[in-house]
Protein backbone atom coordinates (compact mmCIF):
# COMPACT_ATOMS: atom_id res chain seq x y z
CA UNK A 1 0.00 0.00 0.00
CA UNK A 2 1.63 3.20 -1.21
CA UNK A 3 -1.37 5.44 -1.85
CA UNK A 4 -4.52 5.30 0.30
CA UNK A 5 -7.75 7.28 -0.08
CA UNK A 6 -9.90 7.78 3.03
CA UNK A 7 -13.44 8.94 2.24
CA UNK A 8 -15.78 10.74 4.65
CA UNK A 9 -18.04 13.32 3.01
CA UNK A 10 -20.72 13.95 5.65
CA UNK A 11 -20.84 16.14 8.76
CA UNK A 12 -18.27 17.81 11.02
CA UNK A 13 -18.61 15.45 13.98
CA UNK A 14 -18.40 12.43 11.68
CA UNK A 15 -15.13 13.69 10.20
CA UNK A 16 -13.67 14.33 13.67
CA UNK A 17 -14.55 10.80 14.76
CA UNK A 18 -12.76 9.52 11.65
CA UNK A 19 -9.43 11.19 12.54
CA UNK A 20 -8.11 8.26 14.65
CA UNK A 21 -8.01 6.21 11.44
CA UNK A 22 -5.14 8.40 10.21
CA UNK A 23 -2.64 7.41 12.89
CA UNK A 24 -3.73 3.77 12.61
CA UNK A 25 -3.13 3.79 8.84
CA UNK A 26 0.21 5.51 9.30
CA UNK A 27 1.31 2.88 11.82
CA UNK A 28 0.31 0.02 9.52
CA UNK A 29 1.59 1.58 6.29
CA UNK A 30 4.37 4.01 7.30
CA UNK A 31 5.54 4.56 3.72
CA UNK A 32 2.07 5.27 2.30
CA UNK A 33 0.67 8.67 1.46
CA UNK A 34 -2.86 9.29 2.74
CA UNK A 35 -5.38 11.41 0.84
CA UNK A 36 -8.82 12.31 2.19
CA UNK A 37 -11.96 12.97 0.15
CA UNK A 38 -14.05 15.46 2.14
CA UNK A 39 -16.82 18.00 1.91
CA UNK A 40 -15.41 21.51 1.82
CA UNK A 41 -16.93 22.86 5.04
CA UNK A 42 -16.25 19.90 7.32
CA UNK A 43 -12.90 19.18 5.69
CA UNK A 44 -11.47 22.42 7.02
CA UNK A 45 -10.81 20.59 10.27
CA UNK A 46 -8.32 18.30 8.46
CA UNK A 47 -6.29 21.09 6.82
CA UNK A 48 -2.77 21.21 8.24
CA UNK A 49 -2.88 17.63 9.53
CA UNK A 50 0.66 16.21 9.10
CA UNK A 51 -0.68 12.70 8.43
CA UNK A 52 -2.72 13.81 5.41
CA UNK A 53 -0.73 14.23 2.21
CA UNK A 54 -3.57 15.76 0.18
CA UNK A 55 -7.23 16.74 0.50
CA UNK A 56 -9.64 16.22 -2.40
CA UNK A 57 -12.82 18.28 -2.18
CA UNK A 58 -16.11 16.56 -2.96
CA UNK A 59 -17.97 19.81 -3.44
CA UNK A 60 -17.61 23.57 -3.77
CA UNK A 61 -19.94 25.90 -1.85
CA UNK A 62 -22.25 22.98 -1.23
CA UNK A 63 -22.47 21.90 -4.88
CA UNK A 64 -21.05 18.48 -5.74
CA UNK A 65 -18.33 18.42 -8.37
CA UNK A 66 -19.44 16.65 -11.57
CA UNK A 67 -19.00 12.88 -11.49
CA UNK A 68 -16.64 12.76 -14.46
CA UNK A 69 -14.42 15.47 -13.01
CA UNK A 70 -14.16 13.66 -9.67
CA UNK A 71 -13.53 10.35 -11.40
CA UNK A 72 -10.70 11.89 -13.45
CA UNK A 73 -9.09 13.46 -10.37
CA UNK A 74 -9.17 10.18 -8.47
CA UNK A 75 -8.08 8.00 -11.38
CA UNK A 76 -4.94 9.98 -12.17
CA UNK A 77 -3.66 9.55 -8.59
CA UNK A 78 -3.54 5.75 -8.94
CA UNK A 79 -4.63 4.90 -5.42
CA UNK A 80 -3.92 1.37 -4.18
CA UNK A 81 -6.86 1.33 -1.75
CA UNK A 82 -9.87 3.38 -0.69
CA UNK A 83 -11.85 3.18 2.56
CA UNK A 84 -15.40 4.53 2.47
CA UNK A 85 -16.41 5.33 6.04
CA UNK A 86 -19.87 6.78 5.28
CA UNK A 87 -21.08 4.89 2.19
CA UNK A 88 -23.30 6.35 -0.49
CA UNK A 89 -24.17 4.89 -3.92
CA UNK A 90 -22.47 7.75 -5.77
CA UNK A 91 -19.25 7.29 -3.78
CA UNK A 92 -19.21 3.52 -4.29
CA UNK A 93 -19.73 3.94 -8.04
CA UNK A 94 -17.13 6.73 -8.18
CA UNK A 95 -14.39 4.59 -6.62
CA UNK A 96 -15.31 1.58 -8.76
CA UNK A 97 -15.17 3.62 -11.97
CA UNK A 98 -11.88 5.18 -10.86
CA UNK A 99 -10.29 1.74 -10.96
CA UNK A 100 -9.04 1.61 -7.37
CA UNK A 101 -8.06 -2.06 -6.89
CA UNK A 102 -8.96 -2.35 -3.18
CA UNK A 103 -12.24 -0.77 -2.08
CA UNK A 104 -13.32 -1.15 1.55
CA UNK A 105 -16.93 -0.52 2.56
CA UNK A 106 -20.01 -1.94 4.23
CA UNK A 107 -21.40 -5.26 3.10
CA UNK A 108 -25.00 -4.42 3.96
CA UNK A 109 -26.08 -1.99 1.21
CA UNK A 110 -27.57 -2.85 -2.17
CA UNK A 111 -24.55 -1.26 -3.82
CA UNK A 112 -22.01 -3.11 -1.63
CA UNK A 113 -21.14 -5.26 -4.66
CA UNK A 114 -19.01 -2.27 -5.75
CA UNK A 115 -16.76 -2.84 -2.71
CA UNK A 116 -14.40 -5.82 -2.92
CA UNK A 117 -13.43 -5.70 0.77
CA UNK A 118 -16.77 -5.79 2.54
CA UNK A 119 -17.27 -5.33 6.28
CA UNK A 120 -20.42 -6.95 7.67
CA UNK A 121 -21.27 -4.89 10.72
CA UNK A 122 -24.51 -3.00 11.41
CA UNK A 123 -23.85 0.41 12.94
CA UNK A 124 -27.52 1.10 13.63
CA UNK A 125 -27.38 -1.42 16.49
CA UNK A 126 -25.02 0.98 18.33
CA UNK A 127 -23.05 -1.85 19.95
CA UNK A 128 -19.87 0.20 19.61
CA UNK A 129 -18.76 3.80 19.44
CA UNK A 130 -18.46 5.38 15.99
CA UNK A 131 -14.69 5.66 16.51
CA UNK A 132 -14.49 1.91 17.05
CA UNK A 133 -16.64 1.15 14.02
CA UNK A 134 -14.36 3.33 11.91
CA UNK A 135 -11.18 1.65 13.13
CA UNK A 136 -12.65 -1.82 12.55
CA UNK A 137 -13.04 -0.98 8.86
CA UNK A 138 -9.24 -1.03 8.63
CA UNK A 139 -9.16 -4.69 9.61
CA UNK A 140 -10.18 -5.37 6.00
CA UNK A 141 -6.64 -4.21 5.17
CA UNK A 142 -5.15 -6.34 7.98
CA UNK A 143 -4.59 -3.11 9.89
CA UNK A 144 -5.40 -3.05 13.60
CA UNK A 145 -4.98 -0.03 15.82
CA UNK A 146 -2.83 -0.75 18.87
CA UNK A 147 -2.82 2.75 20.34
CA UNK A 148 -5.34 5.01 22.05
CA UNK A 149 -7.41 6.94 19.47
CA UNK A 150 -6.08 10.43 18.77
CA UNK A 151 -7.83 13.46 17.30
CA UNK A 152 -5.10 15.62 15.75
CA UNK A 153 -6.41 19.05 14.74
CA UNK A 154 -4.02 21.76 13.65
CA UNK A 155 -5.03 25.24 14.83
CA UNK A 156 -3.21 27.98 12.90
CA UNK A 157 -1.87 30.99 14.76
CA UNK A 158 -4.21 33.29 12.82
CA UNK A 159 -7.25 31.45 14.22
CA UNK A 160 -5.87 31.73 17.74
CA UNK A 161 -5.19 35.45 17.22
CA UNK A 162 -8.81 35.94 16.14
CA UNK A 163 -10.03 34.42 19.42
CA UNK A 164 -7.54 36.52 21.42
CA UNK A 165 -8.98 39.65 19.81
CA UNK A 166 -12.53 38.41 20.42
CA UNK A 167 -11.84 37.87 24.11
CA UNK A 168 -10.21 41.26 24.35
CA UNK A 169 -13.22 42.96 22.73
CA UNK A 170 -15.54 41.22 25.20
CA UNK A 171 -13.39 42.07 28.20
CA UNK A 172 -12.74 38.40 28.99
CA UNK A 173 -9.65 37.95 31.18
CA UNK A 174 -7.66 35.00 32.52
CA UNK A 175 -9.70 35.21 35.72
CA UNK A 176 -12.95 34.48 33.88
CA UNK A 177 -14.51 31.05 33.40
CA UNK A 178 -15.83 30.76 29.85
CA UNK A 179 -18.78 28.45 29.15
CA UNK A 180 -20.04 27.67 25.65
CA UNK A 181 -23.72 26.81 25.21
CA UNK A 182 -24.67 25.18 21.90
CA UNK A 183 -28.48 24.72 21.78
CA UNK A 184 -28.80 23.20 18.29
CA UNK A 185 -27.84 19.91 16.69
CA UNK A 186 -28.06 20.71 13.01
CA UNK A 187 -30.99 18.30 12.82
CA UNK A 188 -28.81 15.31 13.69
CA UNK A 189 -30.44 14.45 17.03
CA UNK A 190 -33.29 15.17 19.41
CA UNK A 191 -32.53 18.33 21.34
CA UNK A 192 -32.67 19.63 24.89
CA UNK A 193 -35.10 22.59 24.76
CA UNK A 194 -33.54 25.96 23.93
CA UNK A 195 -35.47 27.49 26.83
CA UNK A 196 -33.60 25.14 29.19
CA UNK A 197 -30.30 26.36 27.78
CA UNK A 198 -31.54 29.86 28.54
CA UNK A 199 -32.36 29.02 32.15
CA UNK A 200 -28.98 27.32 32.51
CA UNK A 201 -27.21 30.36 31.05
CA UNK A 202 -29.03 32.68 33.44
CA UNK A 203 -27.97 30.52 36.40
CA UNK A 204 -24.36 30.41 35.24
CA UNK A 205 -23.89 34.15 34.79
CA UNK A 206 -25.03 34.77 38.34
CA UNK A 207 -21.43 33.89 39.18
CA UNK A 208 -19.32 37.04 38.75
CA UNK A 209 -16.49 35.27 36.93
CA UNK A 210 -18.53 33.14 34.53
CA UNK A 211 -18.91 34.35 30.94
CA UNK A 212 -21.40 32.59 28.68
CA UNK A 213 -20.90 32.45 24.91
CA UNK A 214 -23.51 30.92 22.59
CA UNK A 215 -22.63 29.16 19.35
CA UNK A 216 -24.91 27.78 16.66
CA UNK A 217 -25.23 26.96 13.00
CA UNK A 218 -27.22 28.52 10.21
CA UNK A 219 -30.93 28.31 10.97
CA UNK A 220 -30.42 28.13 14.74
CA UNK A 221 -30.66 31.87 15.35
CA UNK A 222 -34.05 31.54 17.08
CA UNK A 223 -32.66 29.08 19.62
CA UNK A 224 -29.73 31.39 20.32
CA UNK A 225 -32.12 34.32 20.69
CA UNK A 226 -34.05 32.44 23.40
CA UNK A 227 -30.86 32.20 25.45
CA UNK A 228 -30.15 35.90 25.02
CA UNK A 229 -33.63 36.77 26.24
CA UNK A 230 -33.37 34.43 29.24
CA UNK A 231 -29.99 35.85 30.23
CA UNK A 232 -31.20 39.44 29.66
CA UNK A 233 -28.39 40.00 27.22
CA UNK A 234 -25.75 38.58 29.53
CA UNK A 235 -24.78 35.83 27.08
CA UNK A 236 -22.84 36.66 23.92
CA UNK A 237 -24.01 35.23 20.55
CA UNK A 238 -21.35 33.98 18.13
CA UNK A 239 -23.54 32.47 15.40
CA UNK A 240 -21.81 32.62 12.03
CA UNK A 241 -18.89 34.72 13.30
CA UNK A 242 -16.14 32.08 13.37
CA UNK A 243 -14.68 29.55 10.94
CA UNK A 244 -14.30 25.90 11.93
CA UNK A 245 -10.63 26.42 12.82
CA UNK A 246 -11.52 29.53 14.84
CA UNK A 247 -14.15 27.51 16.70
CA UNK A 248 -11.42 24.99 17.53
CA UNK A 249 -9.24 27.82 18.85
CA UNK A 250 -12.19 29.16 20.85
CA UNK A 251 -13.01 25.79 22.39
CA UNK A 252 -9.38 25.31 23.38
CA UNK A 253 -9.68 28.50 25.44
CA UNK A 254 -13.01 27.45 26.96
CA UNK A 255 -13.53 25.96 30.42
CA UNK A 256 -16.74 24.07 29.59
CA UNK A 257 -18.91 23.20 26.58
CA UNK A 258 -22.59 22.26 27.01
CA UNK A 259 -24.47 20.98 23.99
CA UNK A 260 -26.59 18.43 22.21
CA UNK A 261 -25.14 15.63 20.10
CA UNK A 262 -23.50 17.64 17.35
CA UNK A 263 -20.21 18.33 15.59
CA UNK A 264 -19.10 21.23 17.81
CA UNK A 265 -19.44 18.96 20.86
CA UNK A 266 -16.96 16.52 19.30
CA UNK A 267 -14.72 19.41 18.30
CA UNK A 268 -14.67 20.69 21.89
CA UNK A 269 -13.86 17.21 23.19
CA UNK A 270 -11.06 16.85 20.62
CA UNK A 271 -9.57 20.15 21.83
CA UNK A 272 -9.42 18.84 25.40
CA UNK A 273 -12.31 20.93 26.72
CA UNK A 274 -14.59 19.41 29.40
CA UNK A 275 -18.01 18.77 27.90
CA UNK A 276 -21.56 18.11 29.03
CA UNK A 277 -23.50 16.18 26.39
CA UNK A 278 -27.29 15.91 26.18
CA UNK A 279 -28.28 12.74 24.32
CA UNK A 280 -31.52 10.97 23.41
CA UNK A 281 -32.00 7.35 24.41
CA UNK A 282 -32.80 6.15 20.86
CA UNK A 283 -30.14 3.68 19.66
CA UNK A 284 -29.39 5.43 16.39
CA UNK A 285 -28.56 8.69 18.22
CA UNK A 286 -27.35 7.23 21.51
CA UNK A 287 -24.37 8.15 23.63
CA UNK A 288 -23.00 4.63 23.17
CA UNK A 289 -22.38 5.29 19.48
CA UNK A 290 -22.10 9.09 19.31
CA UNK A 291 -20.99 10.17 22.79
CA UNK A 292 -18.05 12.56 23.24
CA UNK A 293 -14.85 10.48 23.05
CA UNK A 294 -13.12 11.94 26.10
CA UNK A 295 -12.73 11.28 29.81
CA UNK A 296 -13.58 14.90 30.64
CA UNK A 297 -17.30 14.57 30.14
CA UNK A 298 -20.68 14.12 31.76
CA UNK A 299 -23.57 12.88 29.65
CA UNK A 300 -27.28 13.14 30.40
CA UNK A 301 -29.81 10.75 28.85
CA UNK A 302 -33.59 10.67 29.48
CA UNK A 303 -34.73 7.87 31.76
CA UNK A 304 -37.32 6.65 29.25
CA UNK A 305 -37.71 3.65 26.91
CA UNK A 306 -35.72 3.87 23.69
CA UNK A 307 -38.95 3.51 21.70
CA UNK A 308 -40.65 6.41 23.48
CA UNK A 309 -43.81 7.26 21.51
CA UNK A 310 -44.27 10.64 23.19
CA UNK A 311 -41.39 12.15 21.25
CA UNK A 312 -41.77 13.32 17.71
CA UNK A 313 -39.85 11.41 15.08
CA UNK A 314 -39.13 14.71 13.34
CA UNK A 315 -35.68 15.74 14.54
CA UNK A 316 -35.30 19.29 15.77
CA UNK A 317 -38.84 19.60 17.18
CA UNK A 318 -39.53 19.67 20.91
CA UNK A 319 -38.91 16.30 22.49
CA UNK A 320 -40.61 15.46 25.80
CA UNK A 321 -37.94 12.89 26.59
CA UNK A 322 -35.13 15.42 26.27
CA UNK A 323 -37.18 17.92 28.27
CA UNK A 324 -37.19 15.41 31.15
CA UNK A 325 -33.47 16.18 31.75
CA UNK A 326 -33.58 18.81 34.48
CA UNK A 327 -31.78 22.12 34.34
CA UNK A 328 -30.83 21.68 37.99
CA UNK A 329 -28.93 18.46 37.26
CA UNK A 330 -27.06 19.99 34.33
CA UNK A 331 -26.25 23.12 36.35
CA UNK A 332 -24.87 20.97 39.16
CA UNK A 333 -22.62 19.12 36.69
CA UNK A 334 -21.46 22.41 35.18
CA UNK A 335 -20.64 23.75 38.63
CA UNK A 336 -18.51 20.69 39.36
CA UNK A 337 -16.51 21.18 36.17
CA UNK A 338 -15.99 24.88 36.81
CA UNK A 339 -14.72 24.18 40.31
CA UNK A 340 -11.95 22.17 38.65
CA UNK A 341 -11.11 24.95 36.21
CA UNK A 342 -8.14 24.41 33.93
CA UNK A 343 -4.84 26.23 34.29
CA UNK A 344 -4.73 29.51 32.34
CA UNK A 345 -4.23 28.92 28.63
CA UNK A 346 -0.73 29.42 27.21
CA UNK A 347 0.35 29.78 23.60
CA UNK A 348 3.14 27.22 23.82
CA UNK A 349 1.22 24.78 21.59
CA UNK A 350 -0.68 27.34 19.56
CA UNK A 351 0.28 25.66 16.29
CA UNK A 352 -0.03 22.04 17.46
Amino acid sequence: MKKILLVRTDRLGDVILTLPMLSALHACFPDATITMLLSQYTGQIVEGNPLVHEILWYDHDGQLFPFRKMCSEITKRSFDAAIVVHPRPRLAWLLYRSGIPVRVGTGYRWYSVLFNKRVFEHRKDAKRHEVEYNLRLLEALDCKSASEPEFPIAVPREADDTVVMLYRSLGITDDDLVVILHPGSGGSAREWPAEYFGILGARLIEHPHVRVLVTGGKGEERKVAEILVATKGGAVPLVGKLTVKELAALFRRTHLFVGNSTGPLHLAAAMGTPVIGLYPQAKAMSERRWGPYTKKKEVFVPAMPASCEKCTKLQGERCLCMASISVEDVFAAASRFLEKRREPYTRVNANA
